[in-house]
């Protein structure tokens, strides 16, 4: 997949394409029904496949000291909308001009100048241009004016028609310690990818070595223990994370730890996957290291069971995203 980004335009190649628009955080089972809808109608046109998205979230600019919980990092964001089949993406910096924008201009200067549509896909609640004043009905009016085909989906539900998919149930699926029922909104277990960092080394002094990494600010799952599982150089490995802010020694930091159950070794450096698959237990302050360490024990145990037994029957490989993260292709 082609990333373009700031005032980049598309080649030539890449013109006429179908576009799937929206900000797509967590590329959840809503998202992927519309990106699915915009793929289809790509290949029945023999056309390119872009999506176009905006960075920072909406909520950084107007809202800059309430950091967003954020789903996906674009990086990630980039990995999952290539599983899914896109030829190219354009990532629009969501600032104040653009914000000011128009809706007529946003069609005028973006759709039409940089990208040169043939068709725009969108969800049912989109709204673009200053004020948020331009709605799928303006997209579809803005269409037959100009010469673009407008598709927009209705709201997408669970399978009994009830719950909605949606970015902000799932955060707060993640806040609460429900893991699987996030998983089961996205189609993919919930994944935190990053680079190891050397911590204070505590781990390893207690006989539980753990892999750090630095969490974005904004990004809070339910502090405590988790069963997840490790991509590391093309390698799945079982393991238990701690997320927290170590009560028991009272640093007064949060902390992604991420204690691997089948190897010790420095990977310092490395980048690693780690895909939540099962909450274990609340974070708790232990009356001392002993009893913490003791406890720790049973959470690598209950975790390496509680991993293994998914192993055997993974729920998320019923999902095209869930199967390829299962295979390690995203």
């Amino acid at each position: 997949m082609q990333i373009f980004t700031g005032e980049a335009e598309i080649p030539e190649a890449l013109r006429r394409g179908v576009v799937a628009i929206g900000n797509f955080d967590g590329v959840h089972r809503g998202h992927q029904s519309l990106l699915v809808r915009a793929r289809m109608a790509a290949a029945t046109a023999a056309s390119p496949f872009g999506v176009l998205t905006f960075e920072p979230h909406p909520r950084a600019l107007f809202r800059p000291d309430q950091p967003v919980f954020r789903l996906t990092t674009p990086s990630l964001k980039c990995r999952l909308l290539a599983a899914l089949g896109a030829d190219f993406m354009t990532v629009l910096e969501f600032n104040r001009e653009l914000a000011a924008l128009e809706a007529h201009d946003f069609v005028h200067r973006i759709l039409l100048h940089r990208l040169g549509v043939s068709h725009v896909v969108t969800g049912f609640d989109f709204h673009f241009g200053h004020g948020r004043k331009g709605s799928p009905e303006t997209m579809r009016q803005l269409g037959a004016e100009l010469g673009f085909a407008v598709s927009t989906i209705d709201q997408v539900t669970d399978d009994d028609g009830l719950a909605p998919f949606s970015s902000s149930a799932i955060r707060d699926d993640l806040r609460h310690g429900r893991v699987g029922d996030a998983a089961h909104a996205l189609g993919y277990w919930w994944m935190v990818s990053g680079t190891v960092v050397e911590g204070d080394r505590r781990g390893r002094a207690m006989g539980f070595p753990t892999a750090n990494i630095v969490l974005d600010r904004g990004v809070e799952p339910l502090e405590g223990i988790y069963a997840v599982r490790v991509r590391l150089q093309g390698e799945n490995h079982r393991a238990a994370a701690y997320v927290g802010t170590r009560p028991t020694f009272e640093t007064g930091r949060r902390f992604l730890e991420v204690f691997l159950l089948d190897f010790d070794r420095d990977i310092y450096g490395e980048t690693i996957d780690v895909e939540f698959q099962g909450f274990i237990r609340d974070d708790v302050k232990f009356p001392s290291a002993a009893a913490l360490i003791e406890r720790m024990r049973v959470d690598c145990v209950e975790a390496d069971a509680l991993l293994r037994a998914i192993e055997k029957q993974d729920p998320m490989r019923k999902f095209p995203l869930g199967a390829l993260q299962a295979e390690g292709r995203i």
